[in-house]
């Protein structure tokens, strides 16, 4: 029997002649999911990494809830612009450099950071200015556009000392090197960026808020339903699934592709190879995702 695969993507049409342990596996396996709302913060971060080079870069602070999505932005962002090497030069390229803020931030850990994703050798013993010198030199070999620093509410759990010299570091960063620094945290970052005036000045901020009923929201759960190797279409799109989607989820980006991806799951266990709300109602409370 022939099977009509129309709803489904391409790569989640090929994959939906496997076994049932490989669509799961499908199902589970994370992957960029296209809709409107990444595609604009996408959008934006290619307009900052293409500014032409000045003397105040513009900078970005992108932020919103813990599981809304913004590393997925990144991680495509990232991918969008991979490091090369460059024959002529002699050298790699890094158009964007990513790495995470320290739990305990300061500039030595920072900078420590930034050599370890930069794979730059250095003692432990190093001090600052030693840290700062060859991680500045790391940074304009490998000539990066970008560079995107996440977790940074990671800032609060500092002094308000370590906190302002943190702060003053993305900002000589940023005016040492021209390049945009982009910053990505939960809300609490926007706390952490707010007590440095001059460097709040400089982070145009950007939140990815949490879903609500719109043409948004079914368009980002109609583009999941598509890379779900089920046999047959899936009502995920229908008011009664999108609400209760939302309530379940409370709006919360990952929490709605694990509630789907958990009833894609059982539909291909058990063979009806479809989700409808009835599932989603009955997975969503199994995994106590009501709000309290």
């Amino acid at each position: 029997m022939t099977l009509d695969l129309s709803h489904l993507s391409t790569p989640a049409k090929e994959a939906a002649f496997g076994s049932a342990e490989q669509r799961i596996r499908q199902v589970h396996t994370a992957r960029w999911i296209r809709h409107p709302r990444a595609e604009t913060a996408l959008e934006h971060l290619d307009r900052l990494i293409d500014f032409p080079t000045c003397a105040r870069m513009p900078c970005l602070l992108l932020y919103g809830d813990s599981g809304i999505g913004k590393t997925m932005i990144l991680e495509k962002f990232a991918r969008k612009h991979p490091g090369h090497y460059d024959q002529t030069q002699g050298r790699e390229v890094r158009p964007v450099v990513v790495l995470q803020m320290p739990p305990a931030p300061d500039e030595r850990r920072l900078y420590a950071a930034l050599l370890d994703t930069l794979g730059a050798p250095f003692f432990v013993s190093d001090g600052l200015a030693v840290l700062e010198s060859i991680a500045l030199r790391m940074l304009k070999s490998v000539g990066p556009k970008a560079l995107v620093i996440d977790e940074v509410h990671h800032l609060l759990a500092g002094t308000a000392r370590e906190q302002r010299r943190a702060l003053n570091l993305l900002k000589t960063l940023a005016n040492i090197l021209r390049i945009t620094v982009i910053a990505v945290g939960t809300r609490d970052a926007l706390q952490a960026i707010s007590t440095d005036p001059q460097v709040v000045s400089r982070f145009e901020p950007m939140e990815l808020p949490r879903w609500t009923e719109s043409d948004g929201f079914r368009a980002f759960v109609a583009a999941l339903a598509r890379e779900l190797p089920l046999r047959k279409p899936s009502s995920l799109t229908d008011k009664a699934s999108t609400q209760l989607l939302l309530r379940r989820s409370e709006g919360i980006t990952g929490r709605v592709c694990w509630i789907v991806g958990q009833a894609a799951e059982e539909a291909i266990r058990n063979g009806v190879e479809q989700i409808d709300v009835a599932l989603l109602d009955r997975v969503s409370q199994r995994l106590h995702l009501q709000p309290a």
